[in-house]
């Protein structure tokens, strides 16, 4: 039975918790995500992102919450709910031993589609997945962004309204990634709802909306422009001979910071909204990147879980 939607959130949940035994991997999750836009779960693996997906396909039944995914009750409405999303997780289940187009057709008939569907579809997707010339070759000889590209034409077969992509790019080269991402914009640009999990922070600037999650609980979201604004402070970046030496710099000037840390060959600093930059020396203001935002948040609950254990 349907329940009544709103025209704007196409995905909803309220305090959405899943347990397995005494461990807590979903904690009380509220979303409220619109419809035709990109949102990604952003998060370290092991962060609960892979079993609220589950749940919002209807595979796994919550163990307190709510959740709603097209007006449908996911606890409730299993056979509704698969009928109007593609879900394409972290092992897509393909056939090696049959070719691209084998396989397409394999999922068509699961699907239902005419023949007259298969006719018009297919050919469709092997142009927007660029397989038009792998289409005869055996999915086992195909690269693993290739493979990637197959299982997500296979899971949108249907034109089903939301995606959920759990890690679709976790195994793939940054050239695969890029191409996957171009056809993530161009799902979402005729329509499709695509929820994406990922722990590669930087694929959250593709995202309107970002919810990064750690330990099961979603510690921030928004817009990544409103994420990066959010950050409490000024960021510098320090050069230096090596980052320890940096930091040290940095400590030995006595100056006010709320988190320092060590990105690529640089010192990333957060300095306190009214620290005295006079002195330092040999440093850069700088644009946060979602890394330092997740950063950032990551730092703030860290702090607080060890204010709440004192208390106990």
């Amino acid at each position: 039975m349907m329940n009544t939607v709103s025209k704007d959130y196409v995905i909803e949940t309220q305090n959405l918790t899943c347990c397995f035994g005494s461990f807590t991997a979903v904690d009380r999750l509220n979303l409220k995500i619109s419809r035709g836009s990109i949102y990604g779960f952003i998060g370290p693996n092991g962060c609960g992102k892979s079993t609220t997906i589950r749940m919002l396909c209807s595979i796994l039944r919550p163990t307190a919450g709510i959740a709603t995914v097209l007006g449908y009750d996911t606890a409730k409405d299993v056979n509704d709910i698969k009928q109007h999303i593609g879900y394409m997780s972290q092992k897509f289940s393909l056939y090696h031993d049959l070719t691209a187009i084998e396989n397409l057709n394999f999922y068509a008939g699961l699907y239902s589609l005419t023949k007259q569907e298969q006719r018009q579809r297919i050919p469709e997707l092997l142009s927007l997945l660029h397989l038009d010339y792998k289409e005869h070759a055996l999915a086992a000889t195909l690269s693993g962004g290739t493979r990637q590209r197959l299982a997500l034409g296979c899971a949108i077969l249907h034109r089903p309204e939301i995606l959920f992509l759990d890690e679709p790019t976790s195994a793939v080269d940054p050239t695969s990634r890029r191409l996957f991402w171009n056809v993530i914009y161009e799902l979402s640009h005729q329509g499709t709802t695509i929820l994406v999990t990922t722990h590669f922070m930087d694929e959250a600037e593709h995202c309107d909306e970002a919810g990064f999650l750690r330990a099961g609980r979603l510690i921030a979201q928004g817009t990544p422009a409103a994420l990066k604004r959010s950050i409490n402070g000024q960021l510098i970046t320090m050069d230096s001979t090596t980052p320890l030496e940096a930091l040290a710099r940095l400590k030995a000037s006595g100056i006010s910071y709320l988190d320092a840390y060590i990105f690529g060959k640089k010192l990333h600093v957060i300095l306190s909204p009214n620290a005295d930059t006079t002195k330092l020396d040999n440093y850069q203001k700088a644009e946060p990147t979602m890394e330092d935002v997740f950063v950032y948040y990551d730092k703030h609950e860290e702090i607080t879980e060890k204010k709440e254990a004192m208390k106990i």
